[in-house]
């Protein structure tokens, strides 16, 4: 079993580890690859943006990630999720230091000139940004690698992960495939999870989330000779009502437990949200709907916090129920509530040797980042106990989720360099030559 106190005790001087990971032969020159060869990297990324990956239909591109990843001289396959895993040879067998970045997109290029380059020198289009970086740097290490001398004294093998489900209702399949049904999932020591542009941030606590359908049904009828009958959107605008009032950002009990989601924050505060992002119902102004249906998004630092609002909103919709059915003289309603994601929250122990590393690594590059806190695909992982985190790519990004999505490669080899420097202490890590997790 891996020994995280011992880990952490063979840290210091953990400066000295990375000055010593970036003094090798085979690093130097990677570091040196990722300036020289921006270009590549550049046109890799407008390629890879303009394969549609829409959420649930990430195939097209995964196959194209397998082609690119196969040319570079990786072992590379689909997974039964539809992930797209990479290993240096096909005698690779592990243990594995991850290296991930999702494939889908929230919107899909219509058209290849969806995607393009500005006159100031910024991609633009749909998932430029949100995965594209992440997707180019995670060929771009894979390029790098091959054409470079090896790295020494890695004692683990790194993997490759082009994975699925990670946008909205992809509830993150690919990476809960990855840790919980994979037989590679028992191999992989540690996840550096790659999520859209930037160095400035650090994702070390996972938001957690809870999403359901409420959809009302009744019988439908003319809004003058049937009225009485129960209205479907009079009920379901009750209850968003209701449910909008709920009490937020209280302390929860139990307030840093794991089990809560335990945040470090002074003061052991939680921050919490509630939003319905989708409501339909009804077809026309003079006559009474058969369906009303909405989609409710619930998040919070805290497990329990998330299993609080949830109780809300289910005695909300009981409630408006009883009051539409209580007022209708004829036809009643009828409520149905359905989960359609959850994603739990945790955080990385502030003492990780993963969270070391990238720092004392930030700190040997001259980056300032600073820790948060958001949904990613590191979610799973580390609420498993499994060491995570998740990071920008390089670069400049915004505009996510649009059609206007941006991203500016300046500073990107930077970025490059962050997360291959940190790759290598993982790597290098003797005790990453264990075959179980801390914590499994």
């Amino acid at each position: 079993m891996l020994n995280c106190k011992g880990m952490a005790a063979n840290l210091a001087p953990i400066s000295n580890l990375v000055g010593e990971a970036a003094d090798l032969r085979g690093m130097r020159e990677c570091l040196q690859w990722f300036t020289r060869e921006k270009q590549w990297i550049n046109d890799i990324h407008l390629q890879l943006c303009r394969v549609p990956a829409p959420t649930f239909l990430e195939q097209q591109r995964a196959e194209w990630i397998v082609a690119q990843f196969r040319n570079l001289g990786w072992e590379t396959h689909i997974d039964r999720a539809g992930n797209v895993v990479a290993t240096p040879d096909a005698h690779s067998d592990g243990p594995y230091v991850a290296l991930t970045a999702h494939l889908d997109t929230v919107l899909a290029p219509r058209t290849k000139e969806d995607i393009g380059v500005e006159a100031d020198g910024r991609f633009r289009g749909p998932g430029i940004s949100d995965n594209g970086a992440g997707l180019a740097a995670l060929l771009a290490i894979a390029r790098a690698l091959k054409v470079c001398p090896p790295v020494e004294g890695w004692h683990a093998d790194l993997l490759l992960i082009a994975n699925v489900g990670e946008e909205g209702e992809g509830n993150l399949s690919g990476m809960r495939h990855l840790c919980k049904q994979s037989p590679l999932g028992k191999k992989i020591g540690a996840f550096l999870v790659l999520d859209g542009a930037s160095t400035d941030h650090i994702t070390n606590r996972a938001l957690g989330s809870r999403r359901f359908e409420v959809m009302f049904t009744g019988p439908g009828g003319h809004s003058w000779s049937d009225y009485g009958v129960g209205n479907p959107v009079h009920a379901l605008s009750r209850a968003i009502s209701q449910f909008s009032d709920a009490r937020l950002n209280d302390l929860p009990k139990n307030s840093g437990s794991p089990k809560s989601g335990g945040s470090p924050k002074s003061g052991g505060a939680f921050k919490s949200s509630i939003n319905v992002g989708f409501i339909e119902g009804g077809a026309s102004v003079n006559a009474i709907p058969p369906l009303a249906r909405a989609k409710v998004d619930i998040r919070s630092e805290s497990n329990e916090k998330m299993d609080e609002l949830v109780d809300a909103l289910t005695a909300a919709i009981e409630r408006a129920l009883e009051v539409e059915n209580q007022r209708a003289t004829g036809g009643k309603v009828a409520v149905k509530m359905r989960e359609i994601g959850a994603r739990p929250a945790a955080n990385l122990p502030e003492h990780s040797p993963i969270l070391s590393y990238l720092r004392a690594v930030d700190s040997h590059l001259g980056i300032r980042s600073h820790l948060d806190c958001a949904s990613t695909d590191a979610n799973i992982p580390m609420s498993l106990g499994i060491p995570a985190l998740s990071i920008g790519a390089g670069g400049q990004g915004g505009g996510a989720h649009t059609a206007q999505e941006w991203f500016r490669p300046e500073g990107r080899d930077l970025g490059l360099k962050r997360i291959l420097l940190t790759l290598c202490l993982l790597l290098r890590d003797p005790q990453f030559s264990a075959s179980a997790h801390c914590g499994q």
